[in-house]
C-alpha cells in the first residue's frame, strides 16, 4: 500500500478575548491517500487474467461432461477459446480425454488448469520478489 499523508497548520492572528487577553488559533488538518502500490496493482492484474483463464478452462471441462450443443455460440466461444488455452498441455498424459456416452472428460483441460495455476502461483511470486515493505518505526 502507498500511503501520501498531507498536513497543513494554519496560524490566525493574534485576537482578543472576552477577557481582553489575547487567543492564536490554530488549525491543522490531515489528509491520507491510501492506495495500493504498483506491485499490488501488477498482481491485482495477474490475479485477474489467470482468473479468467481458470474460468474459461472450467466451463469447458463442465460443459464437455454435459454434452452441451457445440452449436450454441457461447458453447462453442468457450470451447474454441478454451482449446487455445489448453493446447499448450495436450499430449502431457498419454489420453487427453475419456468418453462415456455423448459425454467427455477432458484430461488435458484439467491438466492444463493445474498447469495455468501453477503459472499464476510462479509469476505473483516473481512479483512478491520486488515488493518493498515500508519500514516500520
Amino acid at each position: 500500500m502507498t500511503v501520501q499523508e498531507q498536513r497543513s497548520v494554519t496560524t490566525d492572528t493574534p485576537t482578543t478575548t472576552e477577557s481582553g487577553g489575547f487567543s492564536n488559533r490554530t488549525v491543522t488538518s490531515r489528509q491520507l491517500d491510501v492506495r495500493p502500490s504498483n506491485n499490488e496493482t501488477a498482481r491485482r492484474i495477474v490475479v485477474l487474467v489467470f482468473g479468467l483463464i481458470q474460468i474459461v478452462i472450467g466451463l469447458r471441462i463442465v460443459l464437455l461432461l454435459l454434452n452441451a450443443h457445440t452449436g450454441n455460440f457461447i458453447v462453442s466461444v468457450i470451447n474454441n477459446v478454451g482449446g487455445v488455452l489448453i493446447a499448450p498441455f495436450e499430449g502431457i498424459l498419454r489420453t487427453n480425454a475419456l468418453s462415456a456416452g455423448g459425454s467427455v472428460f477432458d484430461v488435458a483441460a484439467v491438466v492444463a488448469l493445474v498447469g495455468w495455476t501453477i503459472v499464476e502461483l510462479i509469476v505473483i511470486w516473481g512479483l512478491g520478489v520486488f515488493r518493498r515493505e515500508p519500514a516500520l518505526a
